[in-house]
């Protein structure tokens, strides 16, 4: 996890969290980056470009469905998608990155910045109770 975590500059610790900056969004197209925010899945998808990874600018039910770029996984590796609902849809999920040690990397609304959570801490939560699965890129 230390490995993870040590390679985000300070400046994404700093990401406000801004629901309408998602990927695809004009707000994003207009000024991409995430110096006015993002949304989770535009936070998550910035911290795997970090480590090379090249993830579609997807919403949440796309990503889930994708079997051409990712591929689900049934035991989370670092670096590893993972999305939580407050039901088994992948509609409006939330969106994390795994960064070791059954910690999740994620922005949410409810912190405002990025934060590391335990799986614990989003079951205990109504809207991440539903823990739909984890996504590797190919």
């Amino acid at each position: 996890m230390a490995d993870v975590l040590a390679r985000i500059p300070s400046v994404m610790w700093a990401t406000p969290y801004a629901g309408a900056r998602f990927p695809g969004s004009a707000a994003v197209r207009d000024r991409p980056g995430l110096t006015d925010g993002a949304n989770c899945q535009l936070f998550a998808y910035a911290v795997l470009e970090l480590f090379g990874l090249e993830p579609a600018a997807w919403r949440s039910s796309d990503l889930w469905a994708d079997t051409r770029l990712t591929r689900r996984v049934a035991v989370a590796q670092p670096l590893d998608l993972v999305l939580f609902n407050a039901t088994d849809e992948s509609w409006g999920a939330h969106v994390g990155v795994v960064v070791g040690e059954g910690r999740i990397l994620h922005l949410c609304a409810e912190v405002g910045r990025p934060a590391v959570w335990s799986m614990a801490e989003f079951a205990a939560r109504e809207r991440y109770r539903t823990l739909l699965g984890f996504k590797r890129m190919r």
